[in-house]
């Protein structure tokens, strides 16, 4: 009995151990398989590269390449001189003196430079001096039709910037209000409107050429105490380039 019971002892023993064996074999056969599995899952194994493209926030090498790259200021153009850069904006001077402020006026609307300004540019200057009158009997399409009688439109303009062109204004002399034959016989509507017609002589260069000749230009001016006018200065609200509209 005390053999069969230290047997039983023994086999109870090794069935034991037996199990344990078993339970470790298991064991490492589970934790094999994981590894591998974790190993050579997609995205999970070293070294491995995301399939995700790049992001908005980061371009692509080739993106990069294709990027312009930023440069500095462009080349001097040979021959060009400090005239070419770009003029800051003129405005006529705040004056109660409307003799001068028509001679400046002519002046200006006969002075441009397309090396420095587009058509836009000399356009908007000219329309910024022009102050539109409560009983609109100056409109902005007047306007256009006089400056272009100066001599330039859009499209000529064009070409004469191929030219380097440029205009330069000079007054030569200037006669107002009852200095004018027909403003006697015609005069202004009201107090503070005056009539100045102002001859200029003008200049076009172009890169090849020049051509100086004399141009009449009338120009309206409204000043106190017209109630229509700027409390302190005169304002010009018109002018006139085309011949039958110049008061002599």
């Amino acid at each position: 009995m005390v053999g069969w019971g230290t047997g039983s002892r023994v086999l109870r023993t090794l069935h034991a151990v037996g199990r344990q064996r078993s339970f470790v074999a298991v064991l490492f056969v589970v934790l094999l398989i994981g590894g591998l599995l974790f190993l050579f899952w997609p995205g999970h194994r070293p070294g491995a590269v995301s399939a995700q493209g790049p992001t908005a926030s980061t371009p692509s090498a080739s993106a990069a390449s294709m990027a312009p790259k930023a440069t500095g200021a462009p080349p001097a153009v040979p021959g060009e001189t400090d005239a070419a850069a770009p003029a800051s904006p003129v405005d006529l001077s705040p004056t109660r003196d409307f003799r001068v402020l028509a001679v400046e006026a002519a002046r200006e609307i006969y002075t441009w430079d397309s090396r420095s300004s587009s058509y836009s540019d000399v356009y908007a200057r000219v329309r910024s001096w022009w102050k539109l009158l409560p009983d609109g009997s100056n409109p902005f399409s007047v306007l256009v039709k006089e400056f272009e009688a100066t001599g330039v439109t859009a499209t000529s303009f064009a070409s004469l910037g191929q030219q380097s062109a440029r205009r330069t204004g000079t007054a030569q002399s200037v006669r107002c209000d009852l200095e004018l034959a027909k403003v006697q016989e015609f005069p202004p509507p009201w107090a503070g409107l005056h009539v100045c017609t102002v001859i200029v002589q003008v200049v076009d260069e172009t890169s090849r050429d020049r051509n100086t000749y004399s141009a009449p230009i009338t120009v309206m001016l409204n000043c106190p105490p017209a109630v229509t006018a700027p409390a302190d200065h005169c304002a010009m609200v018109a002018f006139y380039a085309t011949p039958d509209r110049i008061v002599y």
